[in-house]
């Protein structure tokens, strides 16, 4: 507890702990060997990776930086240090969904759902989809909870402060940092290993170089530019996806359509059978292999949604009406994205017979490989340029959301109490411009580490799981306690750690020692993941059971204060209004969390059944149409929701200040 009370050493402490409880043992995974075996590097010229990491980033750089330029002129919006960290908290649901779309779209939605795809088949995709759609539709609950209890709130960590004090507050800020360190590593070492995989471009000045483009537009416009890019970006995501799924199913004669991929994949099964999978083969749900990774992959993504600023942060940008139905629909339209990619070019790989080597494989270059064997180069440049914009948008996320703990959790409550709203936004901007390019030296660090993508992914949970729990009965439940709360996520951590590693040394497949290959195995990542999240939420409720004081959800509104309130007013909504959408969020997250997990995927697992030619055409249908459905409503909502102040902008129309404020 001494570091934790001294606030200048936490995110040191941050970088050691994420560091050293990763880097165990040298790696087995060389990051300059990406393209031995598969000689995917040699697809595109390096000119072309300098093109997308500099020149892409430059454009989209000054194009999002002028956007708000234009609205600030036109539409009336100021960057007081409450703008920029809380877009006016006025985004509609359209935007709220886009936003949540794209900062859930990392490298590993686009990257390692292939990847599982290619290693258990038709599994993969859905339990990588379905294992992480249900924290954002679930997260919806907390969301309004917070519209409710703490609208005047900036981070999730002001209400645990507010809650439980100093104590408590430091300890999650130590978790929420670690969170947003782990996403950030996943984002750039992703992103970087297929640049390097693609174009040769230096893998480490990939990573370096990504996040540059996104820190300029951030520094500019904070969270609503950060919603702007992710807009622009998520409808470029959509549109290669649609090529993809045109080209496989529909146009290509080397994949031929429905009929064509399954005959392939049923001889891939036959030359290659999947081991754990019902008959071995591929287009089956009863996959052993695929249950584990979903699992693992529900756990984990529990912690990087609840324990991730980035996501209350667009709880809190969102307008009250917006906030549960951006979650439900962002949460559904994510589900397309890794479902119907992985389930078309993960598949691809597979049935082209594509050879990858393991470490090929762990550092996400399915889809790379199967893109430029299908299409060559210019399947290699869409898949760079779709990754871009997935690493780069969510990567803004990251930027703002740590932007805002350091303001708010660290220098406003710590250092400047009274700090104005000027010293606010200088500090944001500081942060991003330091995060900004920390972020490239935390992942040269973790390459040179030898970590990869799907180790970092898989090891998430237990590092952040036994967080989840606590965090959601602090704002969900009047009985929580400080101290329980804090006890469950600390020993949870621990308990992890010791399940983990224990689990690894106990397989004679490895030499029964600690490595990263005993630790990325399945069945330790299982138990670390799981061990995390529920001995985190059974410490947190048993010492919270015989707490008799019920807190006043009121002292909350109380302690917790805007500043810069000249300039800036919250929009509300009346308690019965937020509590229907609190019911609404709670039968919608359930009922589709029920539908993905256990209704739809369950009867085909018990069945052990294998698809026929028709099911397996039913299935991708249900991805191409869920994929074109998700598409619509993402570019289409923000447009419909935004056409006021488009057509104030096309008739250069300054922004009335009557109308702003109501009259």
């Amino acid at each position: 507890m001494a570091i934790l009370m001294n606030p200048k050493l936490l995110l040191a402490m941050v970088v050691i702990t994420a560091i050293s409880i990763i880097v165990i043992s040298p790696s087995a995974f060389a990051a300059g060997s990406i393209s031995q075996g598969f000689k995917i590097g040699e697809v595109l010229p390096e000119s072309v990776g300098w093109f997308i990491v500099v020149g892409l980033g430059a454009v989209f750089a000054i194009v999002i930086s002028l956007e708000i330029k234009v609205e600030e002129k036109f539409l009336g919006h100021t960057q007081t240090s409450e703008f920029f960290n809380t877009a006016g908290r006025t985004i509609g649901t359209g935007l709220t969904a886009a936003a949540i779309v794209s900062a859930w779209t990392w490298a590993a939605t686009l990257l390692q759902s292939s990847t599982v795809a290619y290693e258990y088949g038709i599994s993969g995709p859905f339990w990588y989809a379905a294992g992480a759609s249900i924290q954002v539709l679930l997260f919806g609950i907390l969301a309004i909870e917070l519209k409710r209890k703490a609208p005047n709130a900036h981070t999730f960590l002001e209400i645990i402060r507010a809650r439980f004090g100093d104590g408590a507050h430091r300890v999650f800020l130590v978790f929420a940092l670690m969170t947003n360190m782990i996403v950030t590593a996943m984002l750039l070492l992703g992103g970087a290993a297929v640049v390097n995989g693609l174009t040769g471009m230096n893998i480490s000045i990939a990573a370096f170089l990504i996040p540059i483009g996104v820190m300029i537009y951030t520094l500019v416009g904070g969270l609503k530019a950060t919603f702007v890019a992710d807009y622009m970006h998520t409808i470029i995501i959509f549109v290669v996806i649609l090529t993809f799924v045109s080209t496989v199913y529909f146009i290509s004669p080397v994949t031929g359509g429905f009929e064509g991929m399954y005959e392939k994949l049923v001889k891939a099964a036959e030359l290659h059978p999947v081991e754990g999978n019902a008959m071995g083969a591929y287009l089956t749900m009863a996959s052993m292999g695929g249950l584990i990774f979903g699992i693992i992959n529900i756990v984990g993504n529990f912690g990087t949604v609840f324990v991730d600023q980035a996501y209350w942060q667009r709880a809190i940008a969102a307008k009250p009406s917006s906030t549960v139905k951006g979650f439900l629909v962002g949460g559904m339209s994510w589900f397309a994205i890794p479902f119907t990619l992985a389930t078309t070019m993960g598949l691809t790989a597979v049935a082209l017979g594509v050879s990858l080597t393991p470490e090929q494989v762990q550092l996400g270059l399915t889809v790379p490989a199967a893109a430029s064997t299908l299409m060559g180069e210019v399947g290699a440049v869409m898949v760079l340029t779709m990754l871009f914009m997935a690493v780069t948008s969510a990567g803004s996320a990251e930027l703002i959301a740590v932007s805002s703990l350091i303001t708010y959790d660290v220098y406003r409550t710590y250092r400047n109490p009274n700090a104005t709203g000027k010293q606010l936004l200088k500090v944001s901007r500081s942060v991003i411009v330091g995060f900004g390019l920390g972020m490239g030296g935390l992942a040269v660090i973790l390459l040179g580490a030898g970590l990869s993508l799907g180790f970092v992914y898989l090891a998430m949970g237990v590092l952040i799981g036994s967080a989840v729990i606590p965090i959601a009965l602090t704002i969900t439940w009047k009985k929580t306690s400080g101290k329980a709360a804090v006890a469950g996520t600390i020993a949870g951590l621990v308990l992890a750690l010791i399940a983990w590693c224990g689990t690894a040394v106990s397989l004679p497949q490895y030499g029964n020692q600690l490595s990263l290959a005993s630790l990325g195995d399945n069945y330790s990542m299982l138990y670390g993941n799981v061990v995390g999240i529920i001995a985190g939420g059974i410490i947190c409720l048993a010492g919270s059971i015989g707490n008799r004081k019920d807190y006043d959800w009121t002292e909350i509104k109380r302690k917790i204060t805007l500043v810069d309130m000249k300039d800036h007013t919250i929009a509300t909504e009346d308690e019965e209004s937020l509590r229907k959408a609190f019911k609404f969020s709670v039968r919608g997250g359930g009922i589709m969390t029920l539908i993905l997990i256990v209704a739809w995927p369950m009867p085909l697992i018990a069945a052990g059944y294998v698809f026929s030619v028709e099911v397996f055409t039913l299935w991708a249908m249900i991805a191409v149409c869920w994929v074109s459905g998700a598409t619509f409503l993402i570019v289409g909502l923000p447009i419909i929701e935004a056409r006021k102040g488009i057509a104030r902008v096309i008739k250069r129309q300054k922004f009335a200040q009557e109308e702003h404020s109501g009259k």
